[in-house]
């Protein structure tokens, strides 16, 4: 032991997957001071992990997660470091909780109860993004975070809940807040254009937002308009907008989905290779499983949840808002879902508000329209307004050939896409970087260990611009999981949503264990993640 150094942890015959997708090595790895200090042989140390038949790898980065409440209700937050997540990216889809003020929070508070809870035990203490940030330092969580600025939000805070473009004046508020979060912090912007309001935005307004974006060096982060019958032109929409602006993009959940697009995910990464070769700057992530999940009322037609929750609730009362919805839903396509008829049998609920809807929790709204008699938009209709919107739900409607053709992409990286509340949540939330590792990578060799890890890892670390983050070299931040490459798996199910991943022994955030031998610490070393206004993000 070298005198006076700082008390370390060495780990002992690591294999090394490093996070650059280089092929694996055997070494010992140092820490010490929050940083990776040496990698070398036979190291000595005053704290030793014996890591022979584990590998080491980069904290695992969630390009996509819905933690923005569940960081400060419980900061150990179980859910994502069982998995060996040491970095999230909150502020998704269009809708968050910063920027704010006292009129705009309590509607989006409604909004997103379906997605995060809506907690009056929480201290709602923040209104901007530098203020929520401060706020994740001030409560102490488990892993670090990096926030989008989300462009509903903005939308609400500049214009209210109306369907309609904004005038000058309106959207020159909407660069100013923007320009504002992302001095604050941001690492880009989010839009949700298939959600109330972000859905009533056209190119044009995404556009000269993207252009604020760019110029603070960030990235544009969309759940575009549609999945379904429109995946295609809404993806190539995005990729005209971050041509046009020369704003980075990260395609947010990249999936193609429902009946009108199996087996076509082929169309999408040919989009995506042309915007490649043109010199676009293209991201994109993606979760390991069939299902989607969103709220009940994501469903809903867009012009039924213009004028925000109240007003949404208000149609539900009445019987020709009622038929039009209907019509919408059952013979048309709603653009809630996707442009496409709903089939109520791949809809499932996963959770309720209301306790007295608990036994509709696992249910289809299928099995529920034949249980009562009634069709299945009756019963869809009744939840929304009984549960006052906060209902969530499982959609059923993904395809294997295209989950695994879309994660062969060289610009894939992995978001969870976790929602955190209600009965049984989808199990992404608890086993999505598992489920990588261990089904697709080494039952199916769908990708190489290596390759899954750098994906996890080192790129989703350069798209935030996280530049000592993400591998496992001298320098970096001593963000670290050690697992079993083979017994590492998922265990959560959709019926035990919340049951912790196997394999995982340690990880590390800023070089404090948050799991040790398989067990969370309680530890809370991690910090909110700020931009800086010369483009980078804080070390």
């Amino acid at each position: 032991m070298t005198a006076g150094r700082a008390r370390d942890t060495v780990f002992r015959g690591a294999t090394v997957v490093d996070g650059t997708g280089a092929d694996r090595y055997r070494a010992d790895v140092r820490i010490a001071d929050g940083l990776i200090t040496e990698i070398g042989d036979r190291l000595d140390a005053l704290d030793a992990v014996d890591a022979d038949g584990l590998v080491l790898a980069p904290g695992f980065i969630d390009m996509h997660a819905h933690s923005d409440l569940a960081l400060l209700l419980e900061p150990e937050h179980p859910a994502k470091v069982t998995q060996g997540v040491t970095c999230e990216v909150l502020g998704q889809d269009g809708l968050s909780y910063a920027p704010v003020d006292d009129a705009t929070l309590p509607a989006l508070r409604r909004q997103l109860a379906g997605w995060n809870g809506d907690p009056d035990a929480l201290d709602w203490d923040w209104r901007g993004v530098a203020d929520y940030l401060d706020r994740l330092d001030r409560t102490g969580v488990a892993v670090n975070a990096c926030y989008l600025v989300p462009h509903g939000t903005l939308r609400v805070l500049a214009m209210g809940w109306d369907d309609r473009a904004p005038d000058a004046a309106e959207l020159d508020r909407m660069r100013q807040y923007l320009a504002q979060g992302l001095l604050d912090g941001a690492v880009g912007m989010s839009s949700g254009l298939s959600y109330t309001p972000g859905t009533y935005a056209d190119t044009a307004e995404l556009a000269e937002l993207c252009l604020v974006v760019a110029a603070y060096g960030g990235f544009h982060a969309p759940h575009q308009r549609s999945y379904g019958a429109g995946a295609l032109d809404g993806y190539a929409e995005m990729v005209e907008i971050a041509r046009r602006t020369g704003c980075g993009l990260h395609l947010t959940h990249a999936t193609m989905n429902f009946g009108v697009n199996r087996g076509r995910a082929g169309e999408l990464l040919d989009l995506l290779d042309q915007a490649l070769a043109d010199g676009v700057d293209l991201t994109l992530d993606s979760y390991p499983y069939l299902p989607g999940s969103t709220t009940l009322a994501a469903l809903l037609p867009s012009w039924a949840t213009e004028g925000g929750p109240a007003a949404t609730l208000a149609r539900l009362a009445d019987p020709a808002a009622r038929e039009r919805i209907r019509y919408a839903v059952e013979e048309r396509g709603s653009d809630g879902c996707h442009g496409v008829v709903t089939d109520w049998a791949t809809i499932q609920i996963s959770g309720v508000r209301a306790p007295e809807l608990a036994d509709t929790v696992g249910r289809t709204i299928a099995e529920l329209a034949a249980e009562r008699g009634r069709s299945g938009t009756e019963v869809f209709l009744d939840l929304l307004r009984r549960d006052e919107l906060a209902t969530t739900i499982l959609q059923h409607v993904g395809h294997e050939e295209n989950v695994r053709a879309i994660m062969r992409h060289p610009a894939h990286t992995v978001g969870s896409d976790g929602l955190l509340v209600g009965a049984r949540p989808h199990p992404r939330a608890w086993g999505t970087f598992p489920r990588y590792l261990g089904h697709y990578a080494r039952e199916l060799g769908v990708l190489t260990l290596e390759e899954t890890v750098a994906r996890m890892t080192g790129r989703p670390a350069a798209r935030l611009g996280l530049h000592r983050r993400g591998r496992i070299a001298p320098g970096h931040h001593a963000d670290l999981v050690l697992f079993d490459p083979e017994r590492v798996r998922d265990a959560a199910t959709y019926e035990q949503p919340r049951l912790p991943a196997e394999g995982i022994e340690y990880v590390y955030v800023n070089g404090t264990a948050v799991v040790r031998q398989g067990r969370t610490t309680g530890a809370r070393p991690g910090r909110a993640l700020r931009r800086t206004d010369r483009g980078t993000r804080a070390a």
